[in-house]
């Protein structure tokens, strides 16, 4: 997915987080030239009021509890060490932490060059938290952060299940007849 927007700074080194596959993941580029040209689907403070309070930095992440929400929704675990070193390289996060248990349910983060290009990954929300609009709110943001940098380019790789989540957000499949590729060092058949 490709939208056009902008990027923030790197994260704390303190961060770790464990993430398990369930499943491989079939990936569809997507992308969008519009900037965010419309009012947010909720508010800060209709989040806070809700009992959330949407975080834009590491500071309070606790990644173990955040690792429970990328296995609940088949995110792969990852070695802590090496998702630390990939927070620290994060440009731009946004995550919503649940204030009664202080514990994330919703996460976003973007990396990019901080000029042209940024790709937005880890879009997830606890599923006893989905279907209340905190993933449409964290994605808002960080579609905000990044256009609001003069990012021109902003892409994301998602499950064709959920292509229909990002179309309102300003995302659209293949523009301008634009084909994706990923590297795969999957085994050839012969």
């Amino acid at each position: 997915m490709l939208l056009r927007g902008n990027i923030s700074a790197p994260l704390s080194p303190s961060l770790q987080l464990n993430l398990k596959t369930r499943t491989p993941h079939r990936n569809i580029t997507v992308s969008s030239r519009s900037s965010l040209d419309y009012p947010l689907s909720i508010s800060d403070e209709a989040l806070e009021s809700r009992g959330f309070i949407l975080r834009r930095t590491a500071e309070g992440l606790n990644l173990e509890a955040l690792n429970k929400v990328f296995v609940a929704v088949g995110f792969p675990r990852r070695d802590p060490e090496k998702i630390r070193v990939a927070l620290e390289h994060t440009d731009s996060m946004v995550w919503v932490e649940q204030r009664k248990s202080q514990k994330a349910v919703a996460f976003a983060r973007a990396t990019g060059d901080g000029v042209f290009n940024a790709i937005i990954w880890d879009v997830v929300v606890d599923p006893s938290f989905q279907g209340i609009g905190l993933g449409k709110a964290v994605v808002e943001r960080l579609i905000e952060d990044l256009v609001g940098r003069g990012i021109s380019n902003i892409a994301l790789y998602s499950e064709p299940r959920v292509l229909g989540f990002y179309r309102p957000l300003g995302f659209v499949s293949d523009p301008d007849g634009i084909r994706g590729m990923v590297y795969s060092r999957k085994q050839k058949r012969k």
